[in-house]
C-alpha cells in the first residue's frame, strides 16, 4: 500500500436553495464579511441572498465585485486593500473559479501580510488566513474544494499558489445559483470538471491515491449522465445539482492527485488569448488523450464506462477508442468550438504556446507520459 495524504474542506452544505443557510456560517465569518465576486454575478442577483442572510445574522458586508477572468495580480491587491480598509473578519467568495481563487488569496494575504510574489509555487505559504467560505456559481473548476489559486502575472503568464492553507472552512453548493449559466459556459465548465477527474485518476503524482481515484469515477458518472441535460435545459435543477456535485468531487480528486498536461497546455491559451479556462481544456483534451494513451490506456479503459455507460460491454480496445472518440465528439455535440483557429489563435503562434506550456513544470511532472517541446507543439498542431 502506498502512503498518501488526503485533505479537503471540513464542511460542505449542498442542495438547491442551500444559500439560505449562509447564516449558519455567520459566526465563523465574524461580524465584518468581505464578499468577493464579479460584476456579472452581482448584477444577476446571485450575491443578494447571501448578503440578506448575513445581514439578518447581524454581520456587516462589503462587496468587492472587481474580479475578472484570469485575474491579474492587480485585482488581488485591490481586493486585499478593500478587505484591510473594511477590517474584514472573514471572506465569502461567490462566483466562478476566478472569484473563488481571488477570495482564497484575499483571505490569506489580508491576514498574513505575505507578499503575493513570494508565495507562487507549492508550499510557499507560511502565514494564516481569515475564515473563508466559497460558493460556486459554475459547475467546473472545483475551486471551492482545492488548495490552489491561479493568478495571471505580467502580460499573460499564469502562476499558481498551492497550499493547504487555501482550503476553505466551508463550501456551499446551490444549483439555483447556476440556473442562469449560458449553455456554452455550462458545457465548457462541465468538460473542465471531467478533465480534472481524468487527470487526477491518471496522475503520476506520488500522492495519487485510492480516495481521489474513487472520487474521480463518481465525478465522471455524475457529469457524463447530466451534462447534456444541463446544457439543453438549464432550468433542470436535478441536473444542475448533479453537475455541481460532480465538479466538486473532481475538485477533491485533483486537489490531492494533481492535474497534468491538459492543464499545462490550456494555460497559455487562456493567458495569451483570453479563452475561458474550461474551453481551453476542452480544445486540447482529445489530443492529449491520444498522446497519453500508450502510457495510461488501461486507466482510460477503466474510466470509460463511468463517463459512457454503453462502453461497459465493450472489450479493452473498444473502451479505449470509445473513450477518446466520445470526448472528441462531446464538445461539438455541445456546440463548443473544437479547433484553436476557431477561437482566434493563428497557426504561427503555436511554437510560442508550446514554449509557454513547457514552463508549467508543476503540472507536466504529473503527466503519465513525458511531454517534450516538440510534443507540445505537435499537440497544438493537432488541435489547430
Amino acid at each position: 500500500m502506498s502512503t498518501f495524504t488526503f485533505a479537503t474542506v471540513p464542511r460542505i452544505i449542498a442542495g438547491p436553495g442551500s444559500i439560505s443557510r449562509i447564516s449558519e456560517l455567520s459566526t465563523l465569518l465574524g461580524p465584518r464579511v468581505l464578499v468577493v465576486s464579479d460584476d456579472g454575478v452581482v448584477k444577476a442577483g446571485l450575491v443578494q441572498p447571501a448578503l440578506d442572510g448575513l445581514v439578518e445574522a447581524g454581520s456587516e458586508t462589503s462587496i468587492f465585485a472587481g474580479v475578472v477572468a484570469d485575474p491579474p495580480e492587480a485585482t488581488i491587491h485591490a481586493a486585499v486593500a478593500q478587505a484591510n480598509g473594511f477590517g474584514a473578519t472573514g471572506v465569502l467568495g461567490i462566483g466562478g473559479g476566478s472569484s473563488l481563487d481571488v477570495a482564497k488569496l484575499v483571505a490569506l494575504l489580508a491576514r498574513s501580510g505575505e507578499a503575493l510574489e513570494n508565495i507562487y509555487g507549492v508550499g510557499k505559504v507560511t502565514g494564516e488566513r481569515l475564515p473563508l467560505v466559497l460558493v460556486p456559481t459554475t459547475a467546473g473548476t472545483g475551486s471551492e474544494v482545492t488548495p490552489i489559486s491561479i493568478v495571471t502575472t505580467g502580460a499573460d503568464q499564469k502562476k499558481g499558489v498551492v497550499s493547504p492553507v487555501l482550503l476553505p472552512d466551508a463550501a456551499l453548493l446551490d444549483a439555483r445559483l447556476t440556473i442562469g449559466l449560458p449553455p456554452a459556459v455550462t458545457a465548457a465548465t462541465g468538460i473542465d470538471a471531467m478533465v480534472h477527474a481524468i487527470e487526477a485518476f491518471t496522475s503520476v503524482s506520488p500522492n495519487n491515491n485510492p480516495v481521489s481515484r474513487a472520487l474521480a469515477k463518481e465525478a465522471l458518472r455524475l457529469l457524463g449522465a447530466n451534462i447534456a441535460t444541463a446544457v439543453g435545459n438549464g432550468t433542470d435543477l436535478a441536473a444542475r445539482q448533479a453537475m455541481l456535485l460532480g465538479a466538486m468531487l473532481a475538485g477533491q480528486a485533483f486537489a490531492n492527485s494533481p492535474v497534468a498536461a491538459v492543464h499545462a497546455l490550456a494555460y497559455p491559451i487562456g493567458g495569451r488569448y483570453h479563452v475561458p479556462h474550461g474551453l481551453s481544456n476542452s480544445l486540447v483534451l482529445p489530443h492529449v488523450l491520444r498522446f497519453n494513451a500508450m502510457a495510461c490506456g488501461d486507466a482510460y479503459t477503466e474510466l470509460a464506462p463511468y463517463l459512457f455507460p454503453h462502453l461497459d460491454s465493450a472489450d479493452q480496445a473498444g473502451r479505449l477508442s470509445g473513450f477518446i472518440e466520445g470526448l472528441t465528439l462531446m464538445p461539438e455535440r455541445l456546440n463548443l468550438p473544437v479547433r484553436l483557429r476557431e477561437v482566434g489563435i493563428p497557426r504561427n503562434a503555436l511554437p510560442l504556446l508550446a514554449e509557454s506550456a513547457m514552463e508549467q513544470t508543476r503540472l507536466l511532472v504529473n503527466n503519465p507520459r513525458t511531454v517534450s517541446l516538440a510534443d507540445a507543439e505537435r499537440i497544438y498542431e493537432d488541435a489547430w
